[in-house]
Formats: C-alpha cells, sequence, structure tokens
C-alpha cells in the first residue's frame, strides 16, 4: 500500500491558516496596527480604501526592519516576540505566534517598506500569495509601510462573502478604537478614502475617549483605580444617568489587551446594582495589569478571549473597584446617620378613577390589586368607599360583550381556545399601576403588559411599512444638524434604504454629519439625535446576539426603542385601542424577543385562590 500522508506546501498551509487569522479586512487592520505598537511607534496612520477591499495602509515610526528580518516575518512562525517556552508566561507584546504576516501574504498583494533609524538604506518587498515576486534597497522613511491591497484575490469564495462597503468598515473601525483606546500616548489617523475620519494626537486616556466618541463624554465618566498586589485596575466608568438601554461602549483590557469576558461585565454591572434602570447598560473602558504567568492568552486566534488563573480574585477587585469609584464621585446612595429617624406614617393614595381610600403598594413586587393584601402579609384597612366603582367594568353581562372584528385575522399561530378567549374580550380595559391592562375574558380575566404590546404591534407595523413600502413621513419645521460617531456614522449610510422606508429622511452633509428633514409621522419631533442614536446601539445590539437581515433588525430595534419611549398613563380610548391592535398581530401574545404580552386567569383560578369550591 503506497504512503498517503503529505506534507502541505507552505501557500496552501499558510492559505488554510489565514483561514483563522484573516477573516475579513478589520483583521489585517488589527495585526498590522498590533505590529506597529511592538515596533514601539509613536505615530502610526491607517489609510484605508473601499472597506479595505482595495488597499489597506499601516504606515508607523517604529524601529523598522533590517533586510534579512523583512524577509524572515513573511515566513511560518517566524517571530521576534518569543524563543523559549518561558516566554510564552511572560508575554507583554500584541503579537507572538509569528503567523499574520505569513497569513496576509498568503491571500492579499504586500508591498513592504522597512528601514532602522540607524541606517541610511531601507528595503522595499513585494509579496503575493506568499511568493517573495521582488526585494530591492530603497531610500524609505525610518520605521515600517506596509500596504496590502486586493485582499482574498486568490480566495474568490472568501472575497465573495464580504459584506457591503459600511459593514466592512464598521468593522475596521472597532479595531481601530480598540486599539486607539489602549495607547492614548501614541498618535493614530484614520484615513478612509483620502477623507481624515480621525486624527488623534498623543495625549491621556480620558481625552483619548473624548477624541473617539465625542465631547459629550467628558460629564459622563468618573475615574475609577485600584492598586493591590495581585493586580491593577485603572480607567474610567460612566455615570448612572448616562446609562444606555443596549450596550454601549463598553471595554477591558488586559495588560493593554482588548479582551471580551462576560465575567468581568458582570462584576462590572453587579457594582452598578440598584443605580441604573431596568435593563440599562453602562459605559466603561477598565485596564487590568495583571503578571503575565497569572493568566493564558493562547487561547483563541484572535486573542480577544483570556483564562485569569485566579479568576474569582479578579472578579472581586474590579467589583470593588468600581464599586468604589461609585462612592468616591458621590454617585452610590449613602446613609444619613445623623438624619431624623423618626419617619413619617404612610397616607394614603389618591388613585386614578376615583378609589382615594385605599393604601396603593408602592414597589414592584407588591399586589397589583387595589385593596388586595399580598401573599403573607397582614390585610390592608380599606372603607367600603367605592368598591362599586372598581368592579363596575367586569360586571358587565355576556350580552353586552363585544367581540374584537380584527381577532379573527391573523391568529393562526394561536391555538383554538385562546383565539376563543380573546374574541370573546371585553372592550372595557382597567390600567393597573401605569403598566398592566385588565381585561375581562369569558372564562376569566386577561393580564396585558402595555410595554411589551406597544413593542409587537410596533414591531408589525414596521416590518409591514418595509413590505409594502408604504413611507409615512412628518417634515421637521426645522431640520436637524446631526453630529455621529465615526461608528455610527458608517451605519446610518449603511441604513440608508432601510430608515428611509421607515419615514425617516436625511441627507449626508459630510464627514460624520447628516441633515435630518424628517421622521416617521406618529414620532412625536422630540430629541432626535437621541432616538437615532438608541436605534443605532439597539441595532448593534441585536446584530450580536441574532441572525438578522438588516429590515427585520431595524424594526426590532425601531418597535424596542419606541414602545419605551410612550407614555405609561393613557386614556379608555388609547387602552380600548392597543387591545384591538394587539389582537390583530400575528403574534399577538409575545413580542419579537419571545417575552409574553399577556396571560390569562381562569376563573376557576380565581375560585382557588379565594378557596371557593
Amino acid at each position: 500500500m503506497p504512503d498517503i500522508i503529505h506534507l502541505l506546501p507552505d501557500f496552501l498551509a499558510n492559505q488554510i491558516a489565514a483561514g483563522e487569522v484573516v477573516q475579513r479586512p478589520a483583521s489585517v487592520v488589527k495585526e498590522l496596527l498590533e505590529n506597529a505598537i511592538d515596533a514601539r511607534a509613536t505615530s502610526v496612520q491607517l489609510i484605508v480604501k473601499e472597506a479595505g477591499k482595495q488597499l489597506l495602509q499601516v504606515v508607523d515610526n517604529g524601529i523598522g526592519m533590517s533586510e534579512t528580518d523583512a524577509r524572515m516575518c513573511f515566513e511560518r512562525h517566524a517571530t521576534s516576540k518569543i524563543s523559549t517556552t518561558e516566554d510564552l508566561f511572560r508575554i507583554r507584546t500584541m503579537g507572538f505566534r509569528g503567523e499574520a504576516m505569513a497569513s496576509i501574504a498568503a491571500v492579499a498583494q504586500v508591498e513592504m517598506k522597512t528601514r532602522p533609524h540607524h541606517a541610511e538604506v531601507g528595503t522595499r518587498l513585494l509579496v503575493e500569495g506568499s511568493a517573495i515576486m521582488q526585494q530591492e534597497p530603497a531610500v524609505v522613511p525610518a520605521g515600517t509601510s506596509i500596504c496590502v491591497k486586493n485582499l482574498f484575490y486568490n480566495v474568490p469564495a472568501r472575497r465573495n462573502f464580504l459584506k457591503t462597503n459600511a459593514v466592512e468598515m464598521r468593522h475596521i473601525l472597532d479595531e481601530f478604537q480598540r486599539v486607539a483606546l489602549a495607547y492614548p500616548e501614541i498618535a493614530f489617523t484614520l484615513h478612509h478614502n483620502e477623507l481624515e475620519v480621525f486624527n488623534l494626537p498623543a495625549t491621556k486616556l480620558s481625552q483619548r475617549i473624548v477624541g473617539l466618541f465625542g465631547g459629550n463624554y467628558k460629564e459622563q465618566m468618573a475615574y475609577c483605580e485600584e492598586e493591590t498586589t495581585f493586580l491593577t485596575v485603572r480607567g474610567y466608568i460612566g455615570k448612572p444617568e448616562f446609562a444606555r438601554k443596549t450596550r454601549g461602549e463598553q471595554f477591558f483590557f488586559v495588560n493593554n489587551r482588548y479582551v471580551k469576558s462576560g465575567y468581568l461585565n458582570h462584576a462590572v454591572m453587579k457594582a452598578f446594582e440598584g443605580l441604573l434602570p431596568k435593563d440599562s447598560h453602562p459605559f466603561y473602558v477598565l485596564f487590568i495589569e495583571i503578571e503575565p504567568a497569572k493568566i493564558d492568552i493562547n487561547v483563541h486566534p484572535t486573542k480577544t478571549e483570556i483564562k485569569f488563573e485566579d479568576e474569582k480574585t479578579v472578579y472581586a477587585i474590579v467589583h470593588a473597584a468600581v464599586k468604589k469609584a461609585l462612592g468616591t464621585h458621590n454617585i452610590a446612595p449613602s446613609l444619613d446617620f445623623e438624619g431624623d429617624v423618626n419617619f413619617a406614617p404612610l397616607q394614603p393614595i389618591r388613585m386614578q378613577g376615583g378609589y382615594n381610600e385605599f393604601e396603593q403598594e408602592q414597589h414592584t413586587g407588591g399586589n397589583s390589586f387595589p385593596g388586595f393584601a399580598s401573599a403573607g402579609t397582614a390585610p390592608k384597612r380599606a372603607t367600603s368607599k367605592g368598591w362599586e366603582q372598581l368592579y363596575e367594568p367586569l360586571r358587565e353581562q355576556a350580552s353586552q360583550e363585544e367581540r374584537y372584528t380584527s381577532a379573527s385575522s391573523g391568529m393562526g399561530l394561536l391555538d383554538d381556545a385562546f383565539a376563543a378567549e380573546t374574541a370573546a374580550a371585553s372592550k372595557k380595559a382597567i390600567q393597573i399601576h401605569q403598566k398592566y391592562l385588565l381585561v375581562q375574558v369569558k372564562s376569566g380575566m386577561m393580564v396585558i403588559d402595555q410595554h411589551a404590546a406597544q413593542e409587537r404591534i410596533l414591531y408589525e407595523k414596521y416590518v409591514g411599512t418595509g413590505q409594502k413600502k408604504a413611507v409615512t413621513s412628518q417634515a421637521l419645521l426645522f431640520p436637524q444638524t446631526i453630529d455621529l460617531s465615526p461608528a455610527d456614522a458608517t451605519l446610518i449610510k449603511e441604513l440608508t434604504a432601510e430608515f428611509q422606508d421607515m419615514g425617516f429622511q436625511f441627507e449626508d452633509f459630510g464627514g460624520n454629519t447628516i441633515i435630518l428633514n424628517g421622521i416617521p409621522a406618529d414620532i412625536h419631533a422630540a430629541n432626535e439625535k437621541e432616538l437615532l442614536e438608541e436605534l443605532m446601539e439597539q441595532y448593534k445590539n441585536n446584530s450580536v446576539t441574532l441572525k438578522l437581515d438588516k429590515r427585520e433588525n431595524l424594526a426590532r430595534a425601531m418597535a424596542k426603542r419606541l414602545a419605551s419611549r410612550l407614555q405609561p398613563r393613557m386614556t379608555d380610548l388609547e387602552m380600548n385601542s392597543l387591545v384591538d391592535k394587539l389582537f390583530a398581530c400575528q403574534v399577538p401574545n409575545y413580542t419579537p424577543g419571545g417575552q409574553k404580552t399577556l396571560v390569562i386567569m381562569e376563573l376557576s383560578q380565581l375560585h382557588e385562590l379565594f378557596q371557593k369550591g
């Protein structure tokens, strides 16, 4: 039997390795920027054309390379960062595997120009598909310039799977921002299609954050620092009042390397517990300095995952550091031990609808029905005045009930029993705590989460609007000029068609600025910039957790954000209209994210609560 195992040719092995290291243009940007950092550069330029598909160039003023080093850096597993096994446990450089340059050269046309500071003449090198095409002496500036052209030119399947320029540019911006944040003492510039996107001088961390994300971050930041013998935590956290509804700018750096860690994020969120509204996320940029021997960064090709030797201690220190920063800046609430401890007695609360004699619980864990005691607590005193009014909506007879005309359409996803109940629901709804609607149905009662119901209604409206191209906009009396971050500006240009389908009208004003001329007709004209930022944050959050097309993703973002902006107090007409619209939806009983919009309590269950046979 002939031998069948053989060594792969170098060019093929490099292409296979490139599949892990170089996934898109942003992967090349990450590797080249990190190499510039390791070369001790003080100034780094990133030049991009056509979102990196045509050109990616990084120019630095680092130490440069000799003629031999310039050629060797394109060999597999060739590196200046480590030489022994022990070096793996004291790594402080960004790169160390020696795979990046070989992988990039395997799937692109690369031109390198480099010169050490002490040399008078440098080297120019051309590499194409792992093959050195030309090497010659050249008069070039000190440092290194690497130009990557026609990425994936010899891997057409990979090139065809690249996203639009706007999407790929957004990924490039993400990588650029992470490196620029990690090294504020280094000057960075970014040009895309010959337009300057960023010009960041060497500065301190706080100014770098403002330079990347905008001047409004000046008021948001609180300094955070904690030094122990095990590790040091430093950086900035955002004040609770500036928290966003979706994950915004949240960055962890371990020994100046950007990492993703749900475990550390939980430590931060735990410190903010009780200070943030529900489903809100704070801004933070936190740096952890720890001995390299106590971590393992050789976990994933992108090096964004990390293993800690003692992760519980790291968690505790990060949590304590953030908690301390909140207290230091008078953000966390404190107890006044010198104040009067004799609390005033609770007064009866006047309820909407005239039930002014009932005591109502003030926390969400209390009973939703006024006048009823919570389980396990003493019953509250209440007079009989108002009871007739309280029960009036539930005393309507079946002969007076009206079926919803719209309930018969789109009920295919519900079972027959549920459809029968919703079709027989009473038109009259009662609002409870400005959060829930109580509606009588044939066999009991239905409780509707009004926020979740509004989200479902808006989602189906915007999905349908996109499909039918029925655009309804209202022009703003005074068009608004809105300055966006580079990442948000790139994203909104990518979604221009989808935003227009849903009623937004805007035009590009150049750079990262747009002019907003119109908004959807059913949105109140107020805080348009804030609304756009919320929509884009929600869109990005959906993109991380879900695989959706752009239109459905934006429809979900619109529904979630607009539902949260609606007023909780509703008139009788608004409540009944909400119930009508909910049962006209294709899937009325769940939000797009899977949360229940309503719960039905059978009459038999009510009997059991009062121990009635």
